[in-house]
């Protein structure tokens, strides 16, 4: 190292009007190092004083191979701190017998915070710490100031965010979660609004009544905890913002605004919206007025009122505005899915580097209750999945056993396996063009749905990073209803209808992958393409359906490969229960209906992710 105590003649140069920086800097646990940084990110390589010119290091015959180079770019750092006088531990050759040794010095330092990728698991990012340092403070400081302006350069990256932390989560475990995470936003300078929640349907509340100031104020509202909480946070926001058309429905569906209606309108006297919450512990279907009720219009969203001091527009989509998970339930299908791992820090990584994809949101409107009920429409919005028979039975079912944590899902869902319950119902799905079959009856009930619907194995594409089907003919951010949301003009619309009796009916949204199903739902269903895929599985003997389940819980498994499974891709679809006892699974919250429509729309929110590597 150049000891010259003259700060202008310590080896430091800039080359090409300053873009490029080279200094000897002590690296921690490795020695000196040459250290260069450039407009892409920083490198470093050790002192050739510390290696054989040819082997690597040598100690007692035994030689250390060194990688000569290294480096990290800057989308893979967060944060750089000077952290001022203290110790570096250097790694050094001994004169006699060249072996390596361990030798501190105290010196200035600073810390840069970064990312890497594990080698075992692909979609799993780690915490890379990387610690140099000098004799002289203005040259750390000089360091510091060229990577902090830099770093200032790489966009999309948060400053604020509103985080909603469940303490109750999974097995108790939000805070503590929380708490491990919240040193990386400490670190990348994230200011942090937190709010722990002391109620059910806390977070729906404040998401509702937050100000479009307040909230143009955050570059985004974070969810620490499960797919039902990020589902009440989902639903606060949506319910008092989003205005759009009700889901179309075939000529005979009959609904509760009026059996002569052509087109679904929201009533701003009768709109109500129930609070969704996690699945830890809040009790379900508890009511909250809508402040803004739906109306007939292009997607759009509120522009101010009265009741918000005319505040600043907020719009939806929103590309600069995003929802952010880290995981901390007992399924946590979003984050596996939009990450590929099922892993706090690596969701707080994707956070606070920016990382960005479009997800689709389908509408559901509950018509009615029970058969004799007259209800107002119930309007709620759902990420990942909804689920009736089966799933439903399984989420009533585990409220009984809340007691249990987590594995109360696989009593609840033991049981109810057991008990291989039917349900007497219709549904009814919008025909996609590009998904014609060449039926010529709209009652498909006694035709047998297998492979011939779906796409051969080899034929799926998966979603995956920089998803190409997910960004075809498209952009996350629109002022109208998606290309692909159904068209409101009967003689457009062709309904493909199946009645019987069902063990479950489900419509996923995403693929749903889980650590219980490895390939999810439907292997090949994406973040952003604008598709439901609705899947009715018709009653049949027992062991036929074990082995359904099992399938589910394979990977490489084909679970929709049996007679008994009807698989439609769609855009919009209706359900009718010849049962008052009709329970739904929406996003692992129950919500009774007896009557209902649904709809998706493409990209309709923006996620802190980059979707799963593999």
């Amino acid at each position: 190292m150049d000891t010259n105590e003259d700060s202008p003649h310590i080896r430091a140069q800039l080359e090409d009007e300053g873009s490029v920086l080279n200094s000897n800097l002590f690296l921690e646990h490795v020695g000196e190092v040459s250290l260069t940084l450039n407009s892409d990110g920083l490198s470093w390589k050790l002192l050739e004083s510390l290696h054989n010119e040819k082997d690597g290091l040598s100690c007692l015959g035994i030689k250390f191979i060194s990688k000569s180079e290294t480096e990290i770019k800057f989308s893979d750092v967060y944060a750089v701190e000077f952290i001022n006088w203290g110790l570096i531990h250097e790694s050094v050759l001994s004169n006699a017998g060249g072996c390596l040794i361990r030798h501190e010095s105290e010196m200035y330092r600073f810390t840069v915070h970064g990312v890497q990728r594990s080698k075992t698991r692909p979609s799993l990012l780690v915490l890379a710490v990387y610690t140099f340092g000098h004799k002289d403070l203005q040259m750390c400081h000089m360091w510091v100031n060229r990577i902090n302006a830099l770093l200032k350069m790489e966009t999309g990256r948060p400053k604020s965010l509103l985080v909603f932390v469940h303490p109750l989560s999974g097995k108790g475990s939000g805070c503590r979660t929380w708490q491990t995470v919240a040193p990386i936003f400490s670190h990348a300078k994230v200011k942090t609004k937190v709010i722990v929640t002391q109620r059910a349907g806390h977070a729906f509340d404040v998401m509702a009544s937050i100000s479009n100031e307040e909230l143009n104020s955050h570059d985004g509202v974070i969810a620490v905890g499960g797919d039902g909480f990020f589902n009440e946070i989902l639903n606060g926001l949506l319910s008092s913002r989003l205005k759009a058309p009700y889901p179309p429905a075939p000529a005979d569906f009959v609904h509760s605004v009026g059996s002569n209606d052509s087109v679904l309108v929201h009533d701003p006297n009768e709109t109500d919206v129930e609070t969704s919450c996690e699945n830890e512990d809040h009790s379900p279907l508890l009511s909250s007025p809508r402040s803004n009720p739906i109306e007939l219009s292009n997607l759009r969203t509120e522009e101010g009122s009265c009741d918000r001091d005319q505040d600043s527009k907020f719009s939806l989509p929103n590309e600069r505005f995003r929802f952010g998970i880290i995981p901390a339930g007992s399924t946590d299908a979003i984050v596996i899915c939009s990450t590929g791992t099922r892993d706090p820090v690596t969701s707080a990584l994707h956070i606070v580097l920016g990382k960005r994809v479009c997800l689709d949101i389908a509408q559901v409107v509950r018509w009615k209750t029970t058969s004799t009920s007259k209800d107002v429409p119930c309007v709620r919005y759902a990420a990942s999945f909804v689920g009736y028979g089966f799933y439903g039975d399984v989420i009533t079912e585990s409220e009984k056993y809340r007691w249990m944590g987590p594995k109360r899902y696989d009593y609840a869902g033991t049981k109810v396996f057991l008990r291989h319950r039917s349900y007497e119902a219709e549904v009814a799905c919008l025909e996609v063009k590009s998904e014609k079959t060449s039926a010529s009856s709209e009652t498909v009930a006694s035709k047998r749905y297998g492979l011939w619907l779906l796409p051969k194995k080899s034929e799926r594409v998966v979603c995956r990073v920089n998803c190409s089907t997910c960004n075809t003919n498209r952009s996350c951010v629109s002022t109208s209803v998606p290309p692909e949301a159904p068209s409101s003009d009967p003689e457009e619309q062709r309904w493909l209808k199946s009645k019987g009796s069902f063990l479950s009916v489900g419509a996923a949204i995403i693929s749903c992958r889980n650590e219980r199903a490895p390939d999810g739902l439907v292997a090949d269903a994406h973040l952003s393409d604008g598709f439901l895929h609705l899947i009715l599985i018709k009653n049949c003997p027992h062991a036929s359906y074990l082995w359904h389940l099992t399938q589910l819980a394979r990977r490489g498994g084909n679970p929709l490969n049996f007679e008994f499974v009807e698989h439609y891709k769609t855009t919009a679809f209706t359900f009718t229960s010849s049962s008052d006892d009709s329970v739904w699974n929406l996003d692992g919250e129950p919500f009774q209906a007896h009557k209902l429509s649904a709809q998706v729309f493409r990209g309709l929110v923006n996620l802190f992710a980059s979707g799963p590597e593999v």
